[in-house]
């Protein structure tokens, strides 16, 4: 099956409910990075999967123009992308795109990534999209860019273009010799260009690229969410319910010191000084909750499969021919029944979130592989316009998969809204594997026949909940 670029072909958290619903109500680019060079980009007609897919619907990726890079008056080049560093190096890979194309050296280019206030919209990081896809968008945005400087010196030295060389992060006339720096050619001007439809591209160097803040990394300095820390911040923690979909019937808090307690719906957490303080206060409440009805592992799958809806992989989808008569026609028939358990994600660092509301603008510091995404879902949940929420993911440490939803901003957004106060929160472990989005269980049932020579005469296959990757066999079966 083809999937449009930058697309997957499940992902099965972007459907899943959001965790909260609360009750209470409800671009400044071009001021903020000064003269230069602005290259602009048409963003892709990208997929149809963002936080409007949680109502049920899509809409498209956005199709405005979009900020990718900016060449200052100081020659500083800073590369924008809504992309996700998770530990894949991409911050170190989209740098070097760049700097190859403005010859440049790549610690000379500052990324700013995934920042939904600066950054051009993204659907997200994953599926291992971002080479193909972004690497060659900014390819295509940094070549813009040298032809600009390179058309600005020609216009400069009133000489043929032809003769100009972008060459070690200078522009050189190879006839007279002159040269200028990036810089210097602006003049404080703040010019603008939008990207070609297909502007001459460099070859790949193949060269190796120092890992972009790695002497930070290895010397314990480099930031990741659960490291913010903001003026008066204070420190949350989030009860978690006796058994999955569990209602909470009452909370005994008078044991609580030295914490506030939160509760809003379903929703209890504490807020205090300190982690320690938190995690007293939460072991001090005494809960009681209402348990939803709870399936036995041994019933699981008949009940997974029982439940199962066509759009989980369920008896529909693609047919062709008569599974029937291919059966019948073959020499050897097999069949098969397997189940896939709910898997955790289980990435390195645990969920992390840091929120701060400033009136009715929220800011949140989270790991997510779906700051966009995010965004949407904290607006979803306080019922506020996205415009007012942003969402800045410091680099984090891996996803799997697992961090496309906003469990953590969305609990830490909460408690600061009562604390009136910036909350950290930060998942345990123990959290991690029980509460976080799980991969979905399945059960995979497969028939086949085949006749004597190899060839495949028949093949019926059906998963119920986990999805419907691989569904379609990629050979020819009448």
């Amino acid at each position: 099956m083809k999937f449009a670029p930058g697309m997957e072909p499940e992902r099965y958290e972007l459907d899943a409910p959001l965790p909260y619903r609360f009750s209470f109500a409800r671009r400044t680019f071009f001021k903020s990075v000064g003269a230069g060079i602005v290259v602009l980009g048409l963003l892709e007609k990208a997929v149809a999967q963002e936080s409007g897919r949680r109502g049920g619907g899509r809409r498209p990726a956005p199709q405005d123009i979009g900020a990718y890079l900016h060449i200052g008056e100081d020659g500083q080049i800073t590369v924008y992308s809504g992309k996700a560093e998770v530990g894949q190096n991409i911050r170190t890979s989209l740098a070097q795109a760049v700097a190859e194309e403005l010859r440049v050296p790549a610690a000379s280019v500052r990324m700013v990534m995934a920042d939904t206030e600066v950054t051009p919209y993204d659907a997200g990081t994953f599926g291992s999209r971002t080479t193909p896809d972004m690497a060659r968008t900014l390819r295509r945005v940094a070549a813009a860019a040298r032809e600009i400087l390179i058309d600005l010196a020609a216009e400069e030295w009133k000489v043929d273009r032809a003769s100009i060389k972008v060459v070690d992060g200078k522009i050189i006339d190879e006839k007279s010799k002159q040269n200028i720096d990036f810089g210097k050619l602006t003049k404080s001007q703040k010019l603008t260009k939008a990207v070609p439809e297909n502007p001459s591209t460099a070859v790949p160097a193949g060269k190796s690229a120092p890992k972009a803040n790695a002497d930070q990394i290895v010397t314990g300095r480099h930031k990741y969410s659960s490291d913010v820390r903001l003026p008066g911040m204070l420190h949350g923690k989030v009860l978690r319910p006796s058994a999955f979909k569990a209602e909470l019937v009452s909370a005994d808090t008078s044991a609580v010191t030295d914490a506030t307690v939160v509760q809003d719906g379903n929703f209890l957490g504490v807020v205090a000084t300190n982690d320690l303080l938190a995690t007293r206060a939460l072991k001090a409440i005494k809960a009681e909750w209402k348990a939803a009805e709870q399936i036995s592992h041994k019933d699981l799958f008949a009940h997974l499969k029982k439940r199962a809806r066509p759009s989980e992989g369920g008896r529909g989808g693609h047919r062709t021919g008569s599974v029937k008569e291919g059966l019948e026609g073959a020499d050897v028939r097999n069949s098969q029944t397997y189940t896939v358990a709910y898997i955790a994600h289980a990435p390195l660092e645990p969920r992390a979130a840091v929120a701060q509301w400033e009136g009715d603008k929220l800011t949140v510091w989270t790991g997510t592989q779906r700051p966009f995404g995010v965004r949407g879902d904290l607006a979803s949940a306080f019922k506020i316009s996205e415009n007012n929420v942003r969402v800045i993911v410091p680099d984090t440490g891996s996803g799997y998969g697992g961090k496309h939803s906003g469990e953590a901003a969305i609990e830490a957004a909460r408690l600061a809204r009562t604390a009136g106060k910036p909350v950290k929160l930060v998942w345990t472990r123990e959290e991690e594997f029980t509460w976080a989005y799980f991969r979905p269980a399945g059960v995979i049932e497969i028939s086949s026949g085949v006749r004597k020579d190899g060839t495949l005469t028949a093949w019926e296959c059906h998963n119920y909940n986990s999805g419907t990757s691989a569904l379609r066999t990629p050979y020819s079966v009448p």
